[in-house]
């Protein structure tokens, strides 16, 4: 395994969408390579084959304000601080590029993990349009 969080890794379409799936999540191939295409960065890890083993992207409009995405880890490879060097990653790039202020949204179950890279909590809601 390559220890190295690359920002701006080189990504072919599907991978990202199966290292989704590998974490239970849709794969959302539609997304791809659009995605790389509108977001502010992202970050990756390959593993010791090449294989995509950890993700995640920070995106916004370039300003004082940005906000975290898709942190997935490949099971094979959690709880080894894989997530932790992502995220912690995603934030010095942010720093890098003058962005002061960076959000994410998480299940609570997460808290802690966010709170360890540096996170505050607070309260806030999310909209979703519902499937009728």
């Amino acid at each position: 395994m390559n220890d190295n969080v690359m920002i701006n890794l080189s990504i072919e379409d599907k991978e990202v969408p199966l290292l989704r799936e590998s974490v239970g999540w849709a794969r959302r191939d539609q997304d791809y390579p659009l995605l790389f295409e509108r977001c502010t960065f992202w970050a990756g890890m390959r593993g010791k084959h090449g294989e995509l083993i950890a993700f995640g992207y920070l995106c916004g409009m370039g300003l004082e304000h940005g906000y975290i995405e898709d942190v997935i880890v490949h099971p094979a490879y959690q709880g080894l601080g894989i997530g932790a060097k992502l995220v912690k990653r995603l934030l010095v790039e942010a720093e890098t590029v003058g962005i002061e202020v960076v959000t994410v949204t998480f299940d609570t179950k997460h808290a802690s993990f966010y709170q360890r890279c540096g996170f505050t909590c607070g309260g806030g809601g999310v909209w979703r349009k519902r499937n009728r």
